[in-house]
């Protein structure tokens, strides 16, 4: 009887309308990091009115990694397209490409820094070479994460856990990919004309 009664309570909890909790989470977590990069933006602005700043110009890996995150966010949009039709190798295969891709950016990032350096930019340096550090490092965590978060997702395709009736985990991961690619698209035009 217990059995019956807990078996009713979890069907009833799955066919009542309401937020999924883990999208709840994933656009709480979004939430908090666009009040961090908003932050750190306005900060940015802020220091940059008071003088005293170094203009220079932007490495062109990081423009090579707004081309990089594009292309990626397509991958991964087309994956999740995928997995609602039930196409798993393709799924698993563009999966994997996403994930290739955002380890692309990841190393774009390091050349990004590697050409700071050679121009003798250097994160101890004036205000405006510690923010071209830190905004795009902690961009750099946020794409580590969602890395770590396609790598799951790449496993649970493997093992046939994602496809057009258990999309959940599928669909946290392209809406966390879309977040940090655009994110990267707005941050490299805010460095670009707030110079």
């Amino acid at each position: 009887m217990i059995q019956v009664t807990q078996n009713n309570f979890e069907m009833k909890a799955q066919t009542e309308p309401g937020v999924n909790p883990k999208k709840f989470l994933l656009w709480l977590l979004i939430a908090a990091s666009v009040m961090l990069f908003a932050g750190l933006t306005s900060a940015y602005i802020v220091r940059r009115g008071e003088g005293n700043w170094l203009v220079f110009d932007l490495p062109v890996a990081f423009a090579f990694n707004v081309g990089i995150v594009i292309l990626s966010s397509i991958l991964m949009q087309l994956s999740f397209l995928s997995a609602k039709k039930d196409e798993l190798g393709r799924t698993k295969s563009l999966l994997i490409a996403t994930l290739v891709s955002g380890v692309m950016f990841l190393v774009g990032q390091f050349i990004g820094w590697g050409e700071l350096v050679d121009n003798n930019l250097y994160l101890a340096g004036n205000p405006a070479e510690s923010f071209i550090y830190v905004i795009p490092a902690l961009h750099f965590l946020h794409v580590l994460i969602g890395i770590v978060f396609i790598a799951v997702v790449v496993i649970k395709a493997y093992r046939y856990n994602v496809h057009k009736k258990n999309i959940i985990s599928i669909y946290l991961c392209t809406t966390y990919w879309h977040f940090v690619g655009a994110l990267w698209i707005y941050l490299y035009f805010f460095f670009l004309l707030n110079r």
